[in-house]
């Protein structure tokens, strides 16, 4: 938001020089548009980290130098709208447009690179890597950073060209001993030939600085449930809305799938903290689709179509709306898979 900065579900279209944005209400987008940028005279940062905890931002700035910042669910679908927007900002340049395509399939480090200046770099205080401790099946470690989040690091300071260049890059620290893989995830990877593959571009995989290789293994019973709950591997995430078990009201909520163990949670956009703010196991739950025509038993309110439930194996019963019925048969789908 401009005036009070905090941060709202919106459904966007691209169109040849504009990007338009709705309000949404029960899973739906509310006509007219609640406004609009102007895309001629723009500049694109994609990845975009002024926000430490948000990693999945683009931020837009207008000729008038009005900035936007818009949140992806996920990498893949931040780049894919990243790389459609600076197409359409190019549009009455043709050969910008060319020269983006090339760019996107094409593969050249960039010459003369210093490994010592981007390992100094990454240790600066204020704008380099910051260790954390992560966890990866059960296991904590500390002092480290994900595989993904190197690599848009890599991008947003000019070191790489794209996520290709990055990885390599990486690859690259490693061999040299600037970095290490930390975790089954990374270090599976690093027993490939290729130099391009043994850095994973992924959300679950760790690395840490070479000098800082510590690792710390606490056992389930030490770890917060909560931890647990989040530990898993991301499956599918996306924007639903879903009726609150009190008030009975329909609100949108990004929902994050995951797996061993098995999760479905559910975040406020409008927040920026990213943490769930519920969530549930999926073992013995059953998930099944909602009648279209008219509102169903137990669903309060106008709301129809594209509806499905979720019991858990406590009995409580989450009634969620998708925005097709594509979408909807592609969630159920992936829940009934973890049930």
């Amino acid at each position: 938001g401009h005036i009070v900065h905090n941060w709202k579900a919106r459904w966007f279209i691209l169109r040849q020089n504009t990007l338009l944005y709705y309000k949404l209400e029960g899973g739906r987008k509310v006509t007219p548009p609640k406004g609009r940028i102007l895309l001629d005279g723009c500049t694109i940062t994609c990845p975009c980290l002024e926000y430490e905890n948000r990693p999945l931002l683009i931020k837009l700035k207008t000729r008038t130098s009005t900035e936007y910042f818009l949140e992806a669910c996920s990498r893949e679908e931040r780049d894919a709208w990243a790389f459609e927007i600076t197409g359409a900002i190019h549009a009455g340049q043709p050969g910008k447009v060319q020269q983006l395509h090339i760019l996107k399939n094409s593969f050249k480090l960039p010459p003369h690179i210093s490994l010592h200046r981007i390992v100094d770099k990454m240790h600066d205080s204020s704008s380099g890597i910051r260790p954390s401790p992560n966890m990866e099946q059960g296991s904590t470690y500390k002092k480290t950073f994900i595989g993904s989040s190197l690599v848009d690091w890599l991008i947003s300071n000019s070191f790489s060209a794209n996520r290709l260049e990055a990885v390599t890059l990486a690859s690259m620290l490693m061999e040299e001993n600037f970095l290490r893989p930390v975790g089954v995830r990374s270090m599976g990877a690093i027993r490939s030939g290729d130099l391009a593959e043994q850095f994973l571009d992924d959300s679950t995989a760790l690395y840490t600085f070479a000098e800082s290789y510590k690792k710390k293994i606490s056992s389930k019973e030490e770890i917060s449930l909560s931890t647990v709950e989040l530990s898993g591997t991301v499956v599918k995430q996306g924007y639903l809305a879903k009726q609150g078990h009190k008030r009975k009201n329909w609100k949108v909520r990004r929902f994050v799938l995951r797996k061993d163990p098995a999760f479905l949670h559910y975040y406020d956009p409008s927040k920026e903290e990213n943490r769930p703010v519920g969530g549930f196991s999926l073992r013995g739950s059953l998930v099944s689709a909602l009648e279209d025509n008219g509102v169903p038993t137990g669903v309060k309110g106008n709301v129809q179509g594209n509806l499905f439930k979720v019991i858990t194996k406590d009995d409580t019963h989450y009634y969620i709306q998708a925005s097709s019925k594509a979408e909807r048969a592609e969630w159920i789908e992936a829940i009934k898979k973890l049930t």
